[in-house]
């Protein structure tokens, strides 16, 4: 399946900045279950001044922000290539990254009573093997918590939402990774982009999911806010402990007192005819 991306984001200051650095982890991994067929970025108001991969092995590129600029644009677009029948396996774990820093908790995966219930609950319960327990898991969570925007932000942990039952993507796959470590098993965040229908339609979000590394079979994804595991529609963008390391844009500035930010996300499917290029479906 080929999945085209368009993501931008508008900053505004109040005032002329006369120093700007934004870090940005928006290219999507070239992996064995997705291909990047193209990927280009602009920016306006300011300059790509570096670029590396991370620990995580994420495609990180800094933006220094061009001084005295009152907004600075950012452009992403690009067509993914995702292959079918992934199941949501990702596979053998890989980067420099050890597998053992995912069983610790950070501040946002900190389990506090709420998800110590869930953690009790799915262990109560019989499961043939530790994949089916950790799709229990994930409907346990679905089931307590639903899916609400506007009710967390960006610095909600996962115990906050498990508490006030209610979140979106985020709060679900910080939920999860930390009822998975409690079990044993190291976890990870994934940020990223879900064409979520046949339709042909552009969809305005960006995604979040967990990922949970088992014996003999690898990382397995699991998306707790549509109840399954990630398909061809999903494109991975970002890996981490959590949102913090996969966040797609972070941002630090001098000089304004107000700063605002608009962020635009279009994901649509693509079909390609034989003997042609990629085509739009709507």
């Amino acid at each position: 399946m080929r999945i085209r991306i368009h993501h931008a984001t508008h900053y505004r200051f109040d005032r002329p900045v006369p120093y700007g650095l934004q870090r940005l982890r928006l290219m999507p991994k070239a992996t064995h279950e997705q291909r990047v067929i193209d990927w280009d970025m602009t920016v306006e108001g300011g300059y790509r001044e570096a670029e590396y991969d991370d620990q995580h092995l994420n495609h990180v590129v800094l933006v220094k922000v061009a001084e005295g600029a009152t907004e600075v644009v950012i452009r992403c677009d690009g067509v993914v290539e995702t292959q079918a029948g992934r199941h949501g396996i990702v596979g053998s774990h890989q980067g420099p990254a050890p597998l053992w820093l995912f069983q610790r908790h950070t501040p946002r995966t900190l389990p506090g009573p709420a998800i110590t219930s869930i953690v009790d609950e799915i262990r109560d319960r019989s499961a043939d093997d530790d994949i089916d327990r950790l799709h229990a898991l994930s409907a346990i969570i679905a089931d307590r918590v639903s899916y609400m925007v506007g009710a967390t932000d960006a610095t909600t942990s996962g115990e906050e939402a498990a508490v006030a039952g209610k979140g979106v993507c985020q709060d679900h796959a910080h939920i999860m990774l930390a009822a998975a470590r409690e079990l044993g098993h190291p976890a990870r965040y994934v940020s990223g982009y879900l064409a979520s229908s046949d339709d042909g339609v552009r969809h305005e979000a960006s995604h979040a999911w967990a990922e949970v590394a088992i014996d003999h079979v690898g990382w397995i994804g699991f998306d707790v806010s549509n109840g399954i595991s990630p398909d061809e529609r999903y494109v991975r963008v970002a890996t981490g402990r959590d949102y913090v390391d996969a966040a797609p844009l972070t941002a630090v500035s001098y000089g304004a007192r107000d700063t605002e930010m608009h962020v635009s996300v279009e994901v649509e499917r693509v079909t390609v005819r034989d003997g042609e290029g990629p085509e739009e479906t709507s």
